[in-house]
């Protein structure tokens, strides 16, 4: 472990003192360590003028690791951000929930048993998300966690028709859908109603948001399977994409969201001996 780059959500850690912290760990465990901010910051935020920041698109390509400090958004948006690049992520909650970090800002020691190689890999798969207008691809996207089709309006119901390759699943009206990996099952899809899913599972959730029908529930696929989700021909109004929860993309009758398994997979770093299952009781049990 010779570089890692450590990416603090400036809105979370107030001041960095978190980051600080841990810098200081890594470099006296002789770590290369460069400080990137994981999204743009609002202008008008005071910075601190004693820590030189480095451009994040710059240091990925030469990194060994990210770290990111923050809550799950923040993690996941680094997560997508190193798997692009073929490297690993660590987490550090700074958040509520947290449930990707594998530290909490409390347990930042542990960072000193990088240099060692004292770590192991968690593989999570991930979906390649297309949007189609006929036969023309307007929006391409990569998933950790979920992609989510929601309503436009308050009090309005979406109409959607979902097929696993190319054989209706389900139709029905509700104020959306969820599309989850296994990584995802703990997030939205779970509030939705969805199962919690352990990581090593490899499937792909469906979920109904608020289904205006009986019949409409949680489905598990298999990987291997291509999800389709289109608008029906009742779906007179407009609805909204997210994937991960990053900008909302509007979708129009006759538009096909094209869900498959990709051939990417992020890597999350693993200091601690658990399993999933005691993640799960100790997020859910301080909730």
């Amino acid at each position: 472990m010779k570089r890692v780059i450590v990416t603090p959500n400036p809105y979370r850690d107030k001041y960095f003192h978190t980051v600080r912290d841990a810098m200081k760990i890594l470099q006296n465990a002789g770590v290369e360590v460069r400080l990137c901010l994981p999204f743009e910051v609002d202008k008008t935020f005071d910075m601190p003028r004693d820590l030189r920041f480095y451009r994040l698109e710059k240091e990925l390509p030469n990194a060994d690791m990210v770290i990111c400090f923050g809550g799950d958004g923040t993690i996941l948006h680094m997560a997508k951000a190193a798997t692009r690049h073929h490297i690993p992520a660590l987490g550090v909650n700074i958040g509520t929930m947290g449930f990707m970090a594998e530290l909490e800002s409390t347990e930042l020691e542990q960072l000193s048993r990088l240099a060692k190689g004292e770590y192991t890999l968690d593989t999570r798969m991930m979906l390649d998300v297309s949007v189609m207008q006929g036969e023309r691809t307007i929006s391409q996207d990569l998933c950790l966690n979920d992609v989510v089709l929601t309503k436009g309006a308050i009090a309005r119901i979406v109409h959607m028709a979902v097929s696993c390759d190319g054989v209706q699943a389900m139709e029905f009206g509700g104020d959306g859908i969820i599309v989850a990996t296994p990584t995802g099952s703990t997030a939205y899809s779970l509030s939705a109603g969805g199962p919690i899913v352990e990581p090593e599972a490899n499937n792909i959730l469906i979920t109904p948001i608020c289904a205006h029908d009986v019949g409409s529930r949680c489905m598990v696929a298999s990987e291997k399977r291509v999800i389709t989700l289109e608008l029906t021909r009742n779906a007179r109004r407009n609805a909204y994409l997210s994937v991960d929860g990053g900008r909302a993309l509007k979708l129009s009758m006759g538009d096909r969201v094209i869900i498959r398994k990709s051939e990417l997979t992020t890597r999350l770093v693993r200091l601690k001996d658990r399993s999933f299952y005691d993640l799960v009781n100790m997020k859910f049990k301080n909730c």
